[in-house]
């Protein structure tokens, strides 16, 4: 992602909202004070409460810390899938530890991603990502916690995954980018489909075929900030604050109301996440 474009300007308000999947650290939040900053921001155009997600176990730690030290936060812990390899003993009995806190909604991001092995410097292996995805499976139905799913090039890897271990009651699959067959597939089985700014995207044909598929039910919104800024700040650092762009690009897509999504989507956050 390119830093060299300015922030986005904040968007018209947009009220209630829930970011379902943001990455506050990577937002550059690193004390309770910089979350703070993050989410006033985005409580001023009606991003009321986020989900912070973790893709290392650094990350995890910040992740449960950041949930204590603002209650507009909720965190979601596991390893991504290109990192799998590092799921060592040590690891999985940290992750467990941290994703029973109470503040923990959700175990992940994790699932899998075929793109980057044999592209990036120590990615995990298909092999090594499918095995780290079946315990975290295990882990989210050990603790009763909801499953959010990290899919790149896996679409039917994943399916067979979840089918051969049973999966959780609650599964998000986050940033859907797949077409209308996979959101089909996700929809028959009650999977949850969470939209980013991609769905903003004119080149992203697909998706855009595939979102108003998805009953208002089943559908959630996301920034995964500060990754995929929407349209038409593409490039420019995300935010949570930015959610709202995302949302109304949604509705376009969907032929609904702004507001009326952004009420659905909440209801949907706070069923899924258990959120107060």
């Amino acid at each position: 992602m390119s830093r060299t474009r300015p922030a986005p300007e904040p968007p018209q308000p947009l009220s209630p909202l829930v970011d379902a999947h943001t990455h506050l650290d990577a937002c550059g939040a690193r004390d309770a004070e910089s979350v703070a900053a993050v989410l006033d921001r985005a409580a001023a155009v009606g991003v009321g409460r986020v989900v912070t997600v973790a893709d290392d176990i650094a990350a995890a730690r910040f992740a449960v810390d950041a949930a204590h030290w603002d209650a507009r936060v909720y965190a979601a812990v596991a390893l991504h899938p290109t990192r799998a390899n590092a799921l060592d003993d040590a690891t999985r009995t940290e992750i467990e530890k941290l994703a029973a806190d109470p503040r923990v909604v959700a175990v992940g991001e994790t699932g899998l991603d075929l793109y980057w092995p044999g592209k990036l410097d120590g990615c995990a292996d298909p092999l090594e990502q499918e095995d780290a995805f079946r315990w975290h499976i295990d882990l989210a139905k050990r603790l009763g916690k909801t499953l959010m799913i990290h899919n790149r090039d896996a679409d039917a890897e994943l399916l067979r995954v979840l089918h051969d271990e049973g999966a959780p009651e609650t599964v998000i699959f986050h940033c859907f980018s797949s077409d209308a067959d996979m959101a089909r597939a996700c929809v028959d089985a009650g999977y949850l489909l969470s939209f980013s700014g991609t769905v903003s995207f004119k080149n992203a044909k697909a998706l855009r075929a595939a979102a108003p598929l998805v009953p208002p039910e089943l559908v959630l919104v996301e920034t995964d900030a500060p990754f995929l800024t929407p349209h038409p700040f593409r490039g420019a650092p995300n935010e949570p604050y930015c959610l709202p762009y995302t949302v109304r690009a949604l509705a376009e897509v969907r032929g609904a109301d702004p507001a009326e999504l952004a009420a659905t989507t909440t209801a949907n956050a706070e069923r899924v996440y258990g959120l107060s």
